[in-house]
């Protein structure tokens, strides 16, 4: 049976969420030489051993990357392309929210801690990943040099709400898409496509724990708007990163694909 996704795929912020259920995703549907990465290294090993549990033919490679750290990046990177051979497929995917608090309530170094880990930190894996892709084989317009999704937020597109600010994160993710489609101009020629992906709110343990404890504050207000009124499971927003990531999008370069349900319509 054909697959969707063949090669090796190199995920950043993979021990839990979205990163966690885009590697399962991936692994299901076809990819066989995986580089997963995340800070928090005893929740990588655990979502590494259940993937292996899942799917025994894998070729997992277990990495421990701050991308704050430009030197940890480059040498995740390059022990990937060492394993296996070859980078088809990147997604960037690590990142924080910060506190959430106005900007006259924080401080100069929470406003740079955020915005260095969410955008700073996919440039500085998509400044490695492209290295590598640029000087790999071109395995035709639907395959090309390689594929780069980087996980940006409906925050990327809009401003958050006025009762209540989100800004360190949204001015990041904004910057997130400013980087996706340069670079996508930029490498469209060398046939390396570079798309973002905007999710809404995703029912990640994190999200979860804060409705849990607050159940009226403004983030279930916001829920409370989409048209599905529901925030996403985690494998939805996998699954879109999977299309992205697949032969099905090879038309698709400097795209944001949004999975709000339907937030940014209102």
């Amino acid at each position: 049976m054909a697959t969707l996704l063949r090669g090796t795929a190199f995920i950043t912020g993979a021990a839990s969420g979205i990163g966690k259920y885009t590697s399962l995703a991936f692994a299901r549907h076809g990819i066989k030489n995986l580089a997963l990465s995340d800070i928090n290294t005893t929740a990588l090993s655990a979502s590494v051993a259940e993937l292996r549990q899942q799917f025994p033919t894998v070729q997992v490679l277990e990495l421990p990357i701050d991308v704050q750290k430009a030197d940890q990046v480059r040498d995740g990177v390059a022990e990937t392309v060492k394993r296996f051979g070859r980078l088809d497929i990147a997604v960037n995917n690590a990142g924080i929210g910060g506190s959430g608090r106005a900007t006259h309530e924080i401080d100069e170094a929470e406003f740079a801690r955020v915005v260095d880990v969410d955008l700073h930190g996919v440039w500085r894996c998509q400044h490695e990943e492209l290295k590598v892709m640029i000087n790999q084989e071109d395995l035709g317009p639907r395959q090309g040099r390689g594929r780069i999704i980087n996980v940006a937020s409906m925050y990327g597109l809009v401003a958050p709400c006025h009762y209540h600010s989100h800004t360190a994160y949204a001015t990041a993710k904004h910057g997130v898409l400013g980087l996706t489609r340069g670079d996508a101009n930029t490498y469209g020629p060398k046939n390396i496509r570079i798309n973002a992906i905007c999710p809404g709110y995703v029912e990640t343990p994190l999200v979860l724990s804060a409705m849990s404890q607050a159940p009226d504050a403004p983030l279930g207000r916001d829920i409370q708007r989409t048209p599905f009124q529901r925030m996403a499971k985690m494998e939805e927003v996998a699954d879109c990163i999977t299309f992205m990531a697949s032969e099905m999008s090879s038309f698709m370069q400097g795209a944001a694909l949004v999975a709000d349900g339907g937030y940014t319509i209102q």
